[in-house]
């Protein structure tokens, strides 16, 4: 099997699964959100938002390191996860500490401080998985990856389904993640034991200098993004109250959950650009000219049909105790089409030896957003976190690009930039015609819409033959 069929089927697996997490996920919000209400809701977001800053220090950014490294040398393996595993336990042991300590520090409630600890061993038990789904992808074995996060994704929904039924408080709530990451640990295990055998655990110094002097730009980048996706919510929570992060992660965790599509993407792509790095610099510049062509294919027409039936998306989802989200979801959903832009560039550079830009461009990104949700959020609540978080994914997709040219001499190709406007039309006009049919349903909105867009694709021949390949085979793994 060739680069080019391992990376459609690696695509196509992670797509199946993550389209399956989609609507386990989609149907998991809105059951929470509406039983939890604006305040409970607001909980448990912001328990999830406070313990996944914390999350990279336990990580590391050891995940993408063992991906990148294991991937071009698969003799690492059992020394990788030997001394990668024993180093996270101790962070991870530390980490849960520093969580306890300043939770009490700020002064929250008894039961958000609860839930806080719950939705933490949740991390814990997560960032372990993460170390073997890691393993998978290096070996591009993206399947077993792909049942764990639907097992993930189908138990917590079940767990909701159960908690809803018997009326569980809050606490009781956010348990059955912790319950959940018990499930999904030991199947992973199961499936790492079966396939490669797990090896010992060794305390080796000498490594573990050396995989974190490689993987601390991870880490820091990690920390970073960490920081500008979920600043804004503690900030909120500080300031606002738990409604205003309730009403602000409605509209938030919609476009979050739209992030799988540039996910399968990236991990299907970034063993492969991580090999050519080494083997073939040709290649990896049209590897990564195709994937940045097709993140905004797909991307800003989901930008432009968002904004434009936002409030038949909130009112339907969350009902009218939620209305506030839908100017919030219109102003963030161009957040995640900037991520899709710019996730072929961040992975480009991390695959060429160059994850230290990009630690630099989001540590500068981190700190533009802290600073202006500490300044605006007082005023203008989550319409301004909203805006900042717009105008930060602007500022790094422009540090990207920037890097990208001095660094490694690779630039966005003509072509792509003529697609880029074709694209840009062709959603445009969707929009307008939605625009003058919004009083239909919002499904027979969204397959009008999609239709249109289709339509648009292949007037303006926007498509090549390689990218036509890439959806049939996604298109036939899906069936």
């Amino acid at each position: 099997m060739n680069a080019v069929q391992r990376i459609f089927k690696n695509i196509g697996v992670l797509f199946l699964a993550h389209m399956l997490n989609y609507i386990f996920g989609f149907i998991t919000l809105t059951f929470s959100a509406k039983y939890l209400g604006v305040e409970g809701f607001g909980i448990l977001s912001f328990a999830l938002a406070f313990t996944g800053i914390f999350s990279v220090l336990m990580d590391l950014g050891l995940n993408t390191l063992t991906i990148r490294e294991v991937s071009r040398d698969k003799s690492l393996l059992k020394q990788y996860v030997a001394n990668i595993t024993s180093i996270k336990l101790l962070s991870s042991l530390i980490t849960f500490c520093l969580i306890f300590l300043i939770s009490n520090l700020i002064g929250y409630d008894p039961q958000t401080i609860y839930v806080v600890f719950l939705i933490a061993f949740y991390t814990i038990l997560n960032v372990f998985s993460q170390l073997f789904y890691s393993i998978f992808q290096a070996y591009e074995k993206m399947e077993y990856q792909s049942l764990g996060s639907i097992l993930n994704s189908a138990l917590i929904f079940i767990g909701i389904l159960v908690a809803i039924n018997y009326g569980f408080n809050i606490t009781q709530f956010s348990s059955i993640y912790t319950i959940v990451g018990v499930f999904v640990l030991v199947y992973v295990l199961i499936i790492f034991a079966w396939k490669f055998n797990l090896p010992k655990l060794e305390f080796n110094s000498k490594i573990w200098k050396s995989l974190i002097k490689e993987s601390w730009p991870f880490a820091i980048t990690a920390i970073s993004i960490n920081l500008y996706l979920w600043i804004d919510t503690i900030i909120l929570s500080l300031i606002q109250g738990p409604e205003a992060v309730g009403i602000y992660n409605a509209a938030y965790k919609l476009v979050l959950v739209l992030l799988f599509i540039p996910s399968v993407f990236n991990n299907a792509f970034f063993p492969v650009m991580s090999q050519y790095f080494v083997s073939s610099k040709q290649s990896l510049r049209l590897i990564f000219d195709k994937l940045f062509k097709i993140m905004i294919l797909i991307g800003f027409p989901i930008g432009i049909g968002t904004f434009v039936i936002a409030d038949k998306a909130i009112l339907l989802i969350y009902g009218n105790q939620f209305i506030g989200s839908v100017t919030v979801l219109q102003i963030l959903i161009w957040s995640t089409v900037l991520i899709f832009a710019r996730s072929p560039l961040d992975r480009l550079l991390e695959s060429s030896n160059k994850q230290l830009a990009v630690t630099k461009i989001f540590i500068i990104g981190a700190l533009f957003n802290t600073i202006l949700n500490i300044i605006f959020i007082p005023q203008f609540s989550y319409i301004g976190a909203a805006l900042i978080t717009v105008l930060t994914d602007i500022l790094v997709l422009g540090l990207l690009i920037f890097t990208l040219r001095k660094k490694i001499g690779i630039f966005i190709s003509k072509n792509t930039k003529i697609s880029f406007l074709k694209i840009a039309l062709a959603s445009l006009i969707m929009g307008l015609i939605l625009k003058q049919l919004i009083y239909l349903n919002i499904f027979v909105l969204i397959i009008i819409g999609l239709i249109i867009y289709i339509l648009g694709l292949f007037i303006m021949q926007i498509l090549d033959n390689d990218e036509i390949s890439i959806i049939r085979s996604i298109l036939k793994r899906g069936n």
